[in-house]
């Protein structure tokens, strides 16, 4: 790997990072405007779900090939593309006169999203000496944790704002000229740079496309279709076809032909038993607040901005833990997934507790403890869990196991907000909105509780 020092790099790496606190804002920014959303468009209950999963499994499913087309075509070049797709996509979501026009908007822009964003690592990478690398990544960090507790606020208060009358457009507006500062910027500090070659392996591409939706479909659109034969037939053929990616990346890997995956990550049991957590993991949580957000403005009433001040807390204790993981050095990362973990079912049970005893009363400062104990949990955890498997894969091929990481990421948030939607939109057609809530809760309380159990388990073996 080359490193090439450029006088602008600080200047470039402040236009990359505009472009990367952009697309995080975006996962969480949508979330206050959802209830808006339904009112304004006529959407219905699955179709709103689909206005929040299909971001995040475009871009699931495009990291691990963008990725790749970076090293390829060259990462400036794929940058500058991702930021320009993203812009005009953000325009088109802003304008939309009907919700099928949103999401169609949506899906361009996490797959531009998905074009964008694994650029940006690997630039600041070859582009800062080594001894500067380690204060960039904490700065990168940082600010990634920033963009995740300002989405909520900043929507909301966008929205309370209301702007030349947009209401949840401008949320998506926003986005049009910091989209054009970070193009512009990016052209002219970030170096350029050449791809080293051309091969992609497209139909590997297709097959994880294909696996991803099958797995994901069903979960969305099953519970609104009844569940007939076809969404049964696509969930089960997820498991295939899973086999048949695996198998057609091995047998590229065996001719030393490109691939989404290296081959020696396919055959390491430890990596792939750390990616499966971290698709549990980032199951638990973007569903429950994609509920919750609903349940406190359409079933309790409360504005965008109350909404988004309401569960700041949560990313507020993210940032915190994450930024203080250090500490918890000396324990072993089993022991530290298991607190974390822990801490995140106990956060969940007295979030659910607090809500069940306000009611309609409830108040955006009585969900701060427990939602901060969640993200105190989830940064405790989220830190650990990437150490560990990151430390199953080998250093030559850490950039691989990466981008393999950031996709199930996703994978798993697309999973959770398919699974945690469906059974609070399927309770709220039989019960009140709070029942429907405490049904909701129920899938991230049981998965972290046993993920913590399994830990703790892990930790004393490993102690013993």
């Amino acid at each position: 790997m080359t490193v090439t020092v450029s006088r602008t790099r600080w200047l470039a790496m402040g236009f990359l990072c505009l472009g990367s606190f952009m697309n995080l804002l975006d996962v969480t920014i949508v979330t206050v405007a959802l209830p808006r959303i339904q009112t304004d468009l006529g959407a219905t209950p699955t179709q709103l779900e689909w206005v929040a999963v299909i971001y995040v499994l475009a871009l699931a499913v495009g990291l691990l090939p963008m990725g790749r087309f970076g090293d390829s075509w060259g990462r400036k070049p794929l940058f500058i593309w991702g930021m320009l797709g993203f812009t005009l996509a953000s325009a088109a979501c802003a304008g939309a006169t009907s919700i099928t026009m949103l999401i169609g908007a949506r899906l361009v822009q996490g797959l531009s999203a998905a074009l964008m964003v694994p650029q940006v690592l690997a630039i600041l990478h070859v582009t800062f000496p080594p001894e500067e690398k380690t204060r960039i990544i904490g700065l990168f960090a940082a600010l990634s944790s920033l963009a995740a507790v300002a989405g909520p606020v900043v929507g909301g208060g966008l929205i309370a704002l209301d702007p030349w009358g947009l209401h949840w457009r401008v949320i998506f507006l926003v986005n049009v000229p910091l989209g054009a500062v970070a193009i512009i910027g990016a052209g002219l500090t970030v170096p350029a740079d050449r791809g080293v070659s051309r091969q992609v392996d497209w139909v590997g591409t297709l097959l994880f496309a294909l696996t991803t939706v099958c797995l994901v479909l069903p979960l969305i659109e099953g519970r609104a279709l009844d569940w007939p034969w076809q969404m049964m037939a696509l969930l089960v053929a997820a498991i295939p076809l899973a086999g048949l990616t695996v198998s057609h990346m091995l047998r590229r890997g065996r001719h030393g032909a490109a691939v989404l995956i290296p081959t020696s990550l396919l055959r390491n049991s430890a990596f792939l038993q750390g990616l499966v957590r971290v698709v549990f993991v980032f199951s638990g949580i973007p569903g429950f607040f994609l509920v919750l957000s609903v349940y406190l403005q359409s079933g309790l009433g409360l504005t965008p901005l109350q909404s988004g001040l309401a569960t700041a807390a949560f990313p507020v204790g993210v940032m915190v833990a994450s930024m203080n993981a250090a500490r918890l050095g000396d324990w072993p990362l089993s022991g530290r997934i298991g607190l974390g973990t822990g801490a995140l079912a106990t956060g969940l049970a007295l979030t659910a507790l607090v809500l069940w005893q306000a009611g309609a009363g409830i108040a955006s400062w009585h969900l701060t403890a427990p939602l901060l104990i969640c993200g105190l949990g989830m940064g405790t955890v989220v830190v650990a869990l990437f150490q560990s498997v990151m430390a199953t894969a080998p250093a030559a091929e850490s950039g691989a196991a990466s981008g393999a990481v950031q996709a199930f990421q996703q994978i798993g948030a697309a999973l959770g907000i398919a699974i945690v939607g469906s059974v609070y939109f399927g309770f709220l057609t039989t019960a009140a909105p709070l029942l429907a809530l405490m049904a909701a809760c129920i899938y991230p309380f049981t998965l972290f509780t046993l993920l913590g159990l399994g830990s703790l388990l892990n930790h004393r073996k490993e102690t013993a």
